[in-house]
């Protein structure tokens, strides 16, 4: 039984391991309290420290944690990461970060509608924060 509700999500990431930036072409596969997975096209070595970043939200969001595993997928690697205790609070406001970008682009997929990120944000909390899981 996992600890963590596991979001998928679709959301830009770029990472750093020792300093050294690498693809900031990279995305989020999903995301819970407890770490995140994404998609890279290279493979990680597990137990590396890593930074992630998610440049769409300002101010820039970062949290750091460590490469727990790295399989093989088609041509790429998905690289699952576990957070640091100490960030785990903070990565509770990014989940929500998280789903309110992914209803911006739906609604303007759908509904052809622009929404700026706190427009989207009040819909969303109007909608859907009540059942967002704890």
């Amino acid at each position: 039984m996992r600890r963590f509700i596991r979001h998928p999500t679709a959301i830009p990431i770029s990472y750093r391991l020792n300093e050294v930036a690498a693809s900031s072409q990279d995305y989020l596969d999903n995301l819970s309290a407890g770490g995140l997975c994404f998609k890279s096209h290279q493979a990680l070595e597990p137990g590396s420290p890593i930074l992630i970043e998610i440049p769409f939200v300002k101010p820039l969001f970062s949290v750091s944690g460590h490469v727990a595993w790295c399989r093989p997928k088609g041509d790429m690697f998905e690289i699952g990461v576990t957070f640091d205790m100490t960030t785990l609070s903070s990565v509770r406001i990014v989940e929500q970060i998280c789903y309110i970008e992914e209803y911006r682009r739906r609604i303007q997929r759908r509904e052809g509608r622009e929404l700026s990120s706190e427009e989207a944000a009040l819909e969303w909390i109007e909608k859907y924060a009540a059942h967002f899981p704890r």
